[in-house]
């Protein structure tokens, strides 16, 4: 699939965006372990979410499609059935993750593992704390495939080095069907979505500061979910409006969990216009409107590490903004971006380079110096397979003299397969 962005003045737009990726990968793997269906709206359709799906199917978990918006699946009980081949997750780190902490318990051995990114990925970090929980798993020099033997599990007391939700959640899981109490700490700033559907399938989670528990082992029921739209894929719309004076983006019923919505307040602090409607209906996980106009020049931004964690998938098209910014943006604390579906430090900076933009790669980030406002000269770029390496120089394109063509396999279906058609619409061309 060749894509390309081109030059354009104000629009006013809606994009159509997927539910919730992060929210899918753990709807799906809660309603296979539960006792009964679950129903679930408005899921992830992209390749990620697929393969964790797939792989449910593999263990026994029965899929069906109620209409073209709604699953049911029916859940195993607790008890997965043994898979006789190994379990494709494809290029999904989270899907591989948090199935690691499912598996756990399980009485079989099991191999997962992925494409030659996923391959790229570190895997220690959640085998190291569910082995102290009874679990013995061996991988390629810390990376997939992983094989791994479940079986009786005990609850222990994890502390995390670098906080991650998918590591938080693998444990959580596995905590599900141990023995006694499965605390982790050092979680502050990630992602709390397992914490939030837990409760709905029936399960307590303890909340202390920077710490979460669960006492187990859980039975599990099955229940009814709809899943909010992704502000991860609502970004790249946003960030389009930053670089774009006269610019009017509106996204409709999308995620306002405040673990997901810093970046909202990273381009308001650069001057885009935000107004943010909640939805009046409680639900799970909160969710509403949010429209967001271009009023000017990108203002430039400093980024910490104390705010990756609730940055890390915007992390590149921030970068893009800060390419048209009037000053010095600088990104640090990020060295996570380098064990990502690619190396994303340096494929953000090879690819704002390209197209004219003044990127200095640093260890744990970068430091963009802004073009005022001024359009980028654009042109052909790699997105080294990445999807969110891919969506980020297409938005930039939209304000190149040249516009900007992605001349690799971009594989965005893997978050968004909306994506496409909506830069076509975006364009005129469909």
């Amino acid at each position: 699939m060749t894509l390309r962005s081109r030059f354009l003045n104000g629009f006013q737009f809606t994009p159509e965006l997927p539910g919730d990726k992060s929210i899918t990968h753990r709807a799906f793997i809660l309603s296979g372990l539960a006792f009964g269906e679950t129903r679930i709206q408005d899921a992830n359709s992209g390749a990620d979410c697929r393969a964790t799906l797939a792989a449910l199917e593999k263990l026994g978990v029965r899929v069906t499609h109620e209409d073209p918006r709604t699953l049911r699946l029916a859940g195993m009980s607790g008890g997965f059935v043994e898979p006789q081949e190994p379990l494709d997750l494809g290029n999904s780190g989270t899907g591989l993750r948090l199935l690691l902490g499912a598996l756990a318990a399980q009485p079989f051995s099991v191999t997962l593992t992925g494409d030659d990114s996923l391959k790229r990925r570190p895997v220690e970090r959640v085998l190291a704390p569910l082995r102290a929980m009874g679990a013995v798993a061996t991988s390629n020099s810390d990376r997939p495939p992983v094989t791994l033997t479940g079986g009786p599990l005990r609850g222990a007391r994890h502390t995390l080095d670098v906080p991650s939700a998918q590591v938080k959640s693998a444990l959580l899981l596995a905590g599900l069907q141990a023995k006694g109490e499965t605390w982790v700490g050092g979680v502050g700033g990630t992602r709390d979505h397992t914490e939030r559907l837990l409760p709905l399938f029936g399960a307590h989670v303890g909340l202390g500061d920077n710490c979460v528990w669960i006492r187990g082992p859980v039975k599990l029921t099955g229940t009814s979910f709809r899943v909010p739209r992704d502000p991860s894929a609502g970004a790249f719309y946003l960030a389009a409006a930053a670089i774009r004076p006269g610019a009017h983006i509106t996204l409709e019923g999308v995620s306002l969990n405040l673990t997901r919505i810093k970046v909202l307040d990273v381009l308001s602090s650069m001057g885009l216009m935000l107004d943010i409607q909640p939805s009046p209906v409680a639900s799970t996980e909160p969710q509403g409107t949010i429209v967001g106009k271009g009023e000017g020049p990108p203002r430039p931004i400093e980024i910490t590490s104390d705010d990756v964690p609730f940055l890390i998938d915007e992390l590149p098209v921030l970068a893009v903004v800060s390419a048209f910014a009037e000053g010095r943006s600088t990104f640090r604390g990020a060295g996570e971006l380098r064990v990502k579906e690619s190396n994303r430090l340096e494929a953000v900076a090879e690819g704002l380079n390209a197209i004219g933009a003044r990127v200095t790669l640093e260890a744990d980030g970068w430091t963009i110096d802004g073009s005022g406002g001024l359009p980028l000269k654009g042109g052909k770029v790699r997105s080294h397979g990445d999807h969110r390496i891919a969506m980020a120089l297409l938005v930039a394109g939209l304000n190149c003299r040249d516009g900007v063509e992605i001349l690799d396999e971009p594989l965005i279906e893997t978050s968004d397969p909306f994506f496409p058609q909506n830069l076509a619409r975006l364009m005129g061309e469909s």
